[in-house]
């Protein structure tokens, strides 16, 4: 991604942070974007390759059945779980980014919904059944919570802790900071201090892992799997 669209995503972000709309720029985006992928800094167009990668090392059977992606964008991530035989729902708090998902995989197993993490649970819109907490096996989340600011990382992640069934997995994926170090421009890293509302709702660390990825510039990653006590 070039740094003239960068410029252009960080400022959609700071106006609609501007306006207290923390999550509204990225619908913004998706229609300026236009079925333009390149203009979609993240839209690689195959699935995450440290969700891949992840995947590589476990054995289906320890995924469960039932699998949620977290904004999940132009869906190549839970095209890849539905791949692997997981029944997967994603949701995204972009209309526009749903709907390019379904255009992109018209035949798809998926079940894509438009949905905001940030709601209280009685208005996430999933379709669901009522009993929606702790109804994934599988949960992945990349790349979102290092998007919201600071003041919102911990209810977006008590509400997605809540979703991660007694057994389930979780694995966030994030770009990667020390507690100390003084965050910059979006998107955010996340320090590993950052990530205690997990365990505090409930979930246990099963992996904690840090590194720099094989990008041009590498960027430092923590790749963490937590699950909740069966």
């Amino acid at each position: 991604m070039s740094e003239p669209d960068r410029t252009f995503v960080r400022r959609l972000a700071a106006e609609s942070n501007a306006r207290g709309d923390a999550t509204g720029w990225f619908d913004v985006l998706y229609r300026h974007a236009d079925g333009d992928l390149s203009a979609i800094p993240w839209a690689d167009q195959v699935a995450n390759e440290h969700l891949v990668q992840w995947l590589e090392t476990k054995p289906r059977a320890e995924l469960g059945r039932r699998a949620l992606v977290v904004g999940c964008g132009l869906g190549d991530d839970a095209e890849h779980l539905a791949a692997i035989g997981l029944d997967v729902t994603a949701f995204d708090i972009s209309p526009e980014a749903v709907a390019w998902c379904r255009r992109r995989f018209p035949a798809s197993r998926v079940s894509y919904q438009q949905a905001d993490l940030l709601a209280p649970p009685v208005e996430f819109t999933l379709a669901l059944p009522a009993e929606v907490t702790g109804a994934f096996d599988f949960i992945f989340e990349a790349y979102t919570l290092q998007s919201l600011p600071v003041a919102l990382r911990q209810k977006a992640m008590t509400q997605l802790a809540g979703f991660v069934a007694p057994g389930g997995t979780l694995l966030v994926v994030a770009r990667g900071r020390d507690d100390a170090e003084p965050l910059e421009q979006m998107p955010w890293p996340l320090s590993r201090e950052e990530l205690a509302p997990f365990t505090a709702a409930g979930l246990e660390i099963v992996s904690f892992e840090d590194y720099f990825d094989s990008e041009a510039s590498p960027v430092r990653r923590f790749r963490v799997t937590f699950r909740r006590p069966a």
